[in-house]
């Protein structure tokens, strides 16, 4: 209830943060448009299950846990790095809980573009808060039931399972579940990459 609290106070006094980084640097962010990712994102298939999962829920219930509401616009915005106003924008139109001080405060957060938000460099990994967070895969295998039968192991990335346990799962990636849309790794490097360029771009820079 206080973050909340606190993201109607700053909605009031700073109503520009529902178009606009409530730290006006992070406007200068590269993002990138990526209209095959972004869908890839809404609808479940971007290939890391415990994301799938989420967005998946999310069409079906208009509600996701807080948990992976952090992970899925982390892989929004860090991962694809798509504007964190086009991630607020779905939520917006598809969570039954949705209030907008609340959504555009915590898109900004994970952003790092908000207030005390979280530091851009903290980008989520969707393989180990898989694995953290849903360690038995009972959340995965409810919302994305094509990897039921994969054992816990390789559940929350299955890319890397052996081809046997794949087969014995039913399972052929790219057909009956998709592969990864990014490297996570690459995607990773490429986001401190575009946290830097800020820098070089600053009213230091002369800019």
């Amino acid at each position: 209830m206080g973050w909340r609290d606190f993201s109607a106070q700053l909605l009031h006094h700073f109503p520009q943060m529902t178009d606009t980084a409530f730290r006006p640097e992070y406007d200068r962010m590269p993002w990138r448009e990526d209209p095959a990712g972004l869908e890839t994102w809404k609808r479940g298939r971007t290939g890391y299950p415990i994301v799938d999962a989420g967005m998946r829920e999310l069409s079906a219930t208009g509600w996701m846990h807080n948990r992976v509401r952090m992970i899925v616009a982390s892989f929004l915005v860090k991962d694809l790095l798509i504007d964190w106003r086009v991630g607020e924008a779905w939520f917006w139109d598809t969570l039954v809980d949705a209030d907008l001080a609340s959504n555009v405060q915590n898109w900004q957060w994970v952003a790092g573009s908000g207030a005390d938000a979280s530091p851009w460099f903290r980008i989520f990994n969707p393989v180990s808060q898989g694995q953290k967070f849903d360690p038995d895969g009972r959340y995965v295998r409810r919302w994305v039931p094509e990897l039921t039968r994969l054992p816990d192991r390789w559940l929350h990335a299955p890319w890397t399972a052996p081809a046997e346990v794949l087969r014995d799962a039913g399972i052929r990636l790219g057909r009956h579940y998709p592969e990864p849309v990014v490297d996570h790794a690459a995607a990773r490097a490429r986001a401190l990459e575009a946290l830097r360029s800020l820098a070089e771009t600053g009213p230091e820079s002369g800019d």
